[in-house]
């Protein structure tokens, strides 16, 4: 890719984009056939990356189109109507590698490595999540000794996308110290895979659910890396995390817009060509109340996708945009995971195929839900910020406060019966995690009202949707359901002993 091709008109380069992606899945190659197969052909994904879409997180001094997120969430959104997993492949390059090194990266590697990306198509990863620990990545174990002008790290990753095949990766360790502990700070650091010091074996592959197209499994790490390729954190290297991390999440509705689109589009051309009882399938009103979902969820998503292009660009600190970037993760992906539940479900026992695009999209979403912050987490972080600002404000009741609130000044007033209650300062973990998804619809409502001049038939369906979910979560929360598992459940519970 040429200085010329990077000043291609995007309307133009993305448009392009979407045709290629087209043809390659649904003309040259049967990609229900290889959707079926472990990774994506080489000659597959050479076709795939001939028109250079990670491009768009390269900056322009290094032949790249400049790091603009809107750029960033459409090509995210042209990968995820064909296929989920290669919008996942491109996720994990753009938000989770480019963008840091593009923001912390030392000159002389970002040269090297964007260089790479620009002429070769190489691939990047991030490596943080530990067997032992999941989301406790505080707790890390991986660490690193200085050794001269180097840095050996030693430890072992696990369910990193590309394991054993991305070209480069973010490897995140803890400093070792003088009485044997691990620094609390995180620092991050640029491998090579090409080069032998740097090579990072992938030991034990998983046998994944979905996302067929990207290797997950287990990565030994005993590396020595060079003393530019550590990141350069602006001040310390758990707020690098958190940036990075909410930039991450904040981009999520790139993935998810493509694909509900995708699974909309399906579903009411199946629903209007599917005739039952003399009459199309969309005439049947459970059938509209559940496209309907399908088109408040595509709704949502259009609204965060406005709101990650102001919001999310590598100019900003989003260490401290933890409720924004909750919100739009967890719900996004549930909304994705639904979506495709609904669209399966519409299209009847065909949709129950794993070449099915509701099919494969059921089992590829699901894992959205879990990685990055599984969503009950995410729900219950937002529902304890919030809570906290409000004990700041002198404020008990919820709906008071989200008027007040930057986030939901605009949109609480839509749902004041279901939001006018107080929260408790000693609520149950589950109870924080309802509020949470409460909380979220609000703020995704206020990011759909700012999009001025946008459908308003879908944003009345929208409204009339968070407003069913929120008083059914309101009611959820006034039953003070204290249910626990009962672990020696067998006792006096055999059905053939009362008959």
């Amino acid at each position: 890719m040429n200085a010329v091709d990077a000043q291609t008109d995007f309307s133009t380069f993305i448009t392009d984009f979407r045709n290629h992606l087209k043809h390659l899945f649904r003309e040259e190659y049967d990609f229900n056939a290889l959707g079926l197969q472990r990774d994506l052909p080489a000659e597959f994904l050479s076709e795939i990356m001939k028109k250079k879409p990670l491009s768009v997180a390269v900056p322009t001094l290094y032949g790249g189109r400049g790091v603009l997120v809107k750029e960033c969430l459409s090509v995210l959104s042209a990968a995820s109507y064909e296929s989920l997993a290669l919008s996942l492949m491109f996720g994990i390059n753009i938000a989770l590698f480019l963008e840091p090194l593009a923001k912390y990266g030392q000159f002389s590697v970002q040269e090297r490595v964007f260089k790479k990306f620009i002429e070769n198509n190489a691939m990047g990863g991030l490596m943080i999540t530990e067997q032992a620990y999941g989301s406790d990545a505080l707790n890390m174990k991986t660490s690193y000794q200085e050794v001269g002008d180097t840095y050996r790290v030693t430890g072992q990753k696990h369910w990193q996308g590309l394991s054993g095949a991305a070209d480069f990766w973010l490897v995140t360790a803890r400093k070792s110290i003088a009485n044997g502990e691990l620094a609390r700070d995180i620092d991050f650091f640029v491998t090579d895979d090409s080069n032998p010091a740097e090579h990072i074996p992938m030991v034990h592959r998983y046998n994944n659910l979905g996302l067929y197209a990207i290797p997950y499994g287990i990565n030994e790490i005993d590396i020595v890396v060079p003393e530019d390729q550590k990141l350069v954190a602006e001040s310390t290297g758990i707020k690098l995390m958190l940036d990075m991390l909410h930039r991450s999440r904040l981009q999520f509705p790139g993935m998810g817009m493509g694909f509900i689109k995708r699974l909309l589009d399906e579903t009411l051309q199946h629903c209007q060509q599917r005739i039952v009882s003399g009459v199309p399938l969309l005439n049947i009103d459970s059938v509209k109340y559940q496209v309907s979902r399908i088109q408040t969820a595509y709704t949502i998503c259009s609204g965060m996708c406005a709101y990650s292009v102001g919001q999310s660009g590598i100019e900003h600190d989003l260490a401290t945009m933890s409720i924004e970037a909750n919100t739009l993760k967890a719900l996004v992906t549930d909304l994705m995971q639904e979506s495709a539940q609904i669209s399966l479900q519409l299209a009847g026992a065909n949709g129950y195929r794993l070449d099915h695009v509701a099919g494969r999209g059921v089992v590829d979403s699901r894992p959205f839900q879990i990685f990055e912050g599984s969503n009950e987490m995410l729900y219950a972080q937002i529902a304890e910020a919030v809570a906290k600002l409000m004990r700041r404000a002198k404020e008990i009741n919820l709906l008071r406060f989200l008027k007040t609130y930057s986030n939901t000044n605009q949109s609480a007033d839509f749902f004041k019966a279901q939001l006018d209650f107080n929260i408790d300062s000693s609520l149950k973990q589950r109870d924080l995690v309802t509020i949470g998804r409460m909380i979220a619809r609000v703020i995704s409502f206020q990011l759909v009202l700012r999009l001025d001049g946008f459908n308003a038939e879908l944003v009345e369906i929208t409204r009339q949707h968070i407003l069913t979910d929120l008083g059914m979560f309101h009611g959820q929360l006034n039953a003070k359901n204290n249910a626990e598992p009962v672990v020696d459940y067998e006792g006096d519970s055999d059905w053939a002993n009362f008959v």
